[in-house]
Order: C-alpha cells, then structure tokens, then sequence
C-alpha cells in the first residue's frame, strides 16, 4: 500500500498552485511514496546507542597557532611579492578596472 497517493499530490500540487500533468502526478507520488518507504526504513533502525551528529564524517577545525609578532614585522618582502605580480604601478598590485567612471 503506498503511503503517498496519487490524489494527494495532486491536492498539494493544488495547495501550491503547481500545474503538473497526469504523468507528473503519477511520477512524483512513486518518488514521494520511495522516499516516505525509505524514511520508515531509517526509523526501524536501532539507533540508541548512535549518538547524534551532524556530519556523517567526524570534522575537526585546524588552527594556527596564534603568535604575536611586534609592530613592523612583514611576513613577506612587498618588493618581493610586487615582482611577482602580473602588473604593479606605485608599490602596489595594479589590477584591470572593474567599475566605470560613474
């Protein structure tokens, strides 16, 4: 027995001003009717001892250690850096103009 029929979809597809066809109301009550199976499925699961998580895979962040460098230190030698930029124009990156005058 289908836990989705087709006349209910047609009366959300009504609730939702949707105009679908007749195969359309055929094809999307076998897809809602397949997913609510697969979520009963899920549910019939022993799942007590799963605790809950968000990710299927554990995440971990990764950070930097947060080291404080005096005033003045530069990481990188900005004459350095600008040779090795497509283009520079007064010790700065020179890039293609994106906005118009306006």
């Amino acid at each position: 027995m289908s836990a989705i029929t087709r006349e209910e979809v047609a009366h959300l597809a009504r609730l939702s001003r949707l105009a679908l066809s007749e195969a359309e109301l055929d094809h999307f009550a076998e897809q809602l009717d397949a997913i609510v199976g697969a979520v009963a499925r899920v549910s019939e699961l022993p799942t007590e001892d799963v605790p809950p998580t968000s990710h299927a895979q554990p995440l971990t962040n990764i950070f930097r250690a947060d080291v404080v460098r005096p005033a003045g230190t530069q990481v990188l030698d900005r004459a350095e850096v600008l040779a090795q930029a497509p283009a520079a124009e007064d010790d700065r990156f020179r890039v293609p103009r994106i906005l118009g005058e306006d």
